[in-house]
Order: structure tokens, then sequence, then C-alpha cells
């Protein structure tokens, strides 16, 4: 893989750096690995009632991707992703069971539908998780962006709007040295 991207399908954040990460992918011909990072382990215990919802959501959606790599099907995990986050982020519409179940129709992937309601799957979102975090943490959240050769990975980008091609592989040409680099820790922007 050229980049592994750990994302919670409730952020719209994750979903902007996300379309970012799919921008640099077809213009570099990269390959982008999709794993679980969830909100709601991250969170544990402190979820307000009104992202409950969302939440179980999400654990569903993160099910599947999981269960999507562990079978080798990436660019299946890939458009689930992107069916999911149009209906949700694309739309202005709070993640739901329904548009789960949407997305995977979409995306073609319902040979796998049954993930979402397994929770066997819920050790792999476990495991993504603490990876990411383990790799870019403490204080993060989602997204982590890891690449190869780079000791740990980093939360973000966090980005305000998706950039177009130009702007996004400067960010991408930026980045790539800096993630390499042990010494570097963190440049940070407060948001408005």
């Amino acid at each position: 893989m050229d980049a592994t991207f750990f994302f919670d399908p409730a952020c719209p954040w994750t979903w902007r750096a996300s379309r970012w990460l799919v921008t640099v992918a077809e213009a570099r011909d990269l390959t982008i690995e999709w794993r679980a990072f969830s909100l709601s382990i991250l969170n544990s215990g402190r979820i307000p009632p009104e992202f409950a919802e969302p939440m179980a959501a999400s654990g569903r959606a993160l099910r599947l991707v999981e269960a999507l790599r562990a079978e080798g099907r990436g660019v299946d995990a890939g458009r689930f992703y992107t069916e999911l986050g149009t209906r949700t982020h694309d739309a202005g519409q709070q993640l739901s069971a329904g548009l789960v179940d949407a997305a995977v129709e979409a995306a073609g992937v319902r040979d796998a539908a049954p993930a979402l309601d397994d929770d066997r799957w819920d050790a792999a979102v476990r495991e993504s998780h603490e990876l990411a975090y383990s790799s870019a943490g403490p204080d993060i959240g989602s997204p982590v962006l890891m690449v190869p050769d780079a000791e740990r990975g980093i939360h973000g980008p966090i980005l305000t709007e998706v950039p177009a091609l130009d702007d996004a592989l400067t960010i991408w040409d930026s980045l790539l040295p800096l993630l390499r680099m042990p010494a570097f820790h963190e440049i940070k922007r407060g948001r408005r």
C-alpha cells in the first residue's frame, strides 16, 4: 500500500481528507488501504445521546470495512466509503443504518453485508483502531494517515474543503517528507 487511511465514516473532517487522498491517489497512481478508526471506541462512555444513532451506524459500517479488507477487497471498501460519504456528508444527512444499507447496495458489496451485524468483526475494528491510535496518538481522532517507511502516522490532514488537484498534490508532496522524518511532531492552526 502507498497509504493507509484510518477513518470513522461519521466524521465530516475525515470525509474531506479522504476525498483529498482519493484525488492524490488518482493523480499519482497510489493504492489506498481503507481501515477502521472508531470514534465510539475513542469516546467510550462520553457519547451524547444525539450522536448515538450515527455512532451505531458507523460501527456497522466499520465492521464491513474490516471484513472487506480481510478478504483483500480494498477497492470495494473504498467504493463503499465513497457511497456512504456521498449519501451523508455531501447530501447533508446524518449517518444512519438506512444510509449504510443504501451504500452497501450502491457499492455492490451486498455479498459482504452480513458483516454489518456480525459482532465478531468488532475485534478487527478495535485492532485497527488501536493500530492507528498507537501510531499517531495520543490526543488524536479521525482520520489517521500512515505511509510506508514512516515510524509514525499522523492525525489528519484536517481540511476545511476538498482542495483542487494542484493544491491536493502540494499538500501530499509537503506532507510525505514530514511523515517520514522522525523529528517531525506537529503543525497546527486553530479552527475558525
